[in-house]
């Protein structure tokens, strides 16, 4: 075990594009080690004490920086924090040393029983300071900054009374917390709800954003109209291409990941959006030059 942990990689991710690694693509990524920036996997898969998950991971870990993206704190809800979920999270943390740490701008328990989703919060004072304070009370825990992510949308609450860029700014602002800017998402839910992407973009404190997220949607038709799902089962699309692309200007280069969860393809197709996604990063940086 020394031995591999005396190969890895430290220091903070370059801005260049990494991908979310999956199980089935372990052995293909460990048998080639492409000169990706780094890699992404989801914090609760990695909860057992042992097993296959883990050796895998730890062998990925010997080769790329990682990020651990999660998916069950449910920051937005009223339950209490969950410690052991915590503790095991923050075992995780001391073993794998991530670059990265991050979670979303949403809830998903009540009463103690998990739903399937992350669901979106009412964006109102009250709730800012709930949720703000909850992820101080988690970064006091973990000795580390929390990157949080904006959601995708497909309603809105009738109280909700600060837009959701400035909700998210402030949560920054109040917490001390790290952004992690998902790109599609914001595509996703402007076309849903009717905002500007662009203003979105630019409320956003850019000094914040540590890590940028690009998946694929599909378009489910109804009579009333379409709307988008933030499914990552897809290409990154034209759109949200160009809106990265405003995005890096606004911001600058950040580490940058292509997800990709279900419908899994092949793994060079996630590499060649890497490489899109380095190419827009390149071509960015030199024009800001």
């Amino acid at each position: 075990m020394s031995a591999v942990l005396a190969e890895r990689p430290h220091g903070p991710i370059p801005s260049r594009c990494g991908i979310g690694l999956r199980a089935e693509h372990y052995r293909d990524l460990l048998e080639r080690c492409p000169p990706l920036a780094f890699v992404e996997v989801h914090s609760e898969n990695y909860f057992g004490a042992g097993g296959a998950p883990l050796y895998f991971l730890e062998q990925a870990r010997a080769h790329y920086p990682l990020s651990l993206h999660g998916v069950g704190l449910s920051l937005g809800s009223s339950d209490p924090l969950d410690r052991e979920h915590l503790r095991r999270l923050k075992t995780l943390i001391q073993r794998f040393e991530p670059a990265l740490v991050s979670d979303h701008l949403s809830w998903s328990s009540i009463g103690g029983v998990f739903l399937n989703d992350l669901l979106p919060l009412p964006y109102t004072e009250e709730t800012l300071a709930h949720f703000s304070a909850r992820v101080a009370q988690v970064q006091d825990y973990l000795g580390r900054e929390l990157l949080i992510e904006n959601p995708s949308s497909y309603l809105q609450y009738s109280e909700s009374a600060i837009p959701e860029w400035e909700f998210l700014a402030a949560v920054a602002r109040t917490s001390g917390c790290g952004l992690l800017l998902d790109v599609n998402n914001i595509y996703v839910s402007s076309q849903n709800q009717g905002f500007d992407a662009n203003r979105y973009l630019q409320a956003l404190p850019a000094a914040a954003v540590r890590e940028i997220h690009l998946a694929g949607y599909t378009i489910n038709r109804y009579p009333e109209g379409e709307m988008l799902i933030d499914s990552h089962n897809a290409l990154v699309s034209e759109p949200v291409w160009e809106l990265y692309a405003h995005a890096l200007r606004q911001i600058g280069p950040r580490p940058t990941l292509i997800e990709w969860d279900s419908d899994l393809p092949p793994l060079d197709t996630l590499i060649g959006q890497a490489g899109l996604a380095d190419a827009i990063l390149a071509r960015e940086t030199a024009d800001a030059a």
